[in-house]
């Protein structure tokens, strides 16, 4: 087969295919939503250790303050 024979049978080909990218468009749009629902999860989270300042406070007095210690790795 010749490059045109090729040619003219992926062009017959594709006018049956319709459009690939509406086709496609929701794999996105799902992705697109849970990516988006995982970043909300994720900020959630932020400034966990702050909200209960209080009871941080409690326990350094308590306990007195953490010294860094070496993990030895």
């Amino acid at each position: 087969m010749t490059i045109a024979t090729l040619i003219a049978f992926a062009a017959e080909e594709a006018e049956h295919h319709g459009n690939v990218a509406l086709e496609t468009f929701w794999y996105g749009a799902v992705a697109l939503a849970v990516f988006t629902l995982l970043g909300l999860v994720t900020l959630s989270y932020r400034n966990v250790a702050n909200r209960h300042a209080h009871k941080a406070d409690a326990y350094a007095r308590k306990h007195g303050t953490p010294t860094p210690e070496g993990h030895g790795h």
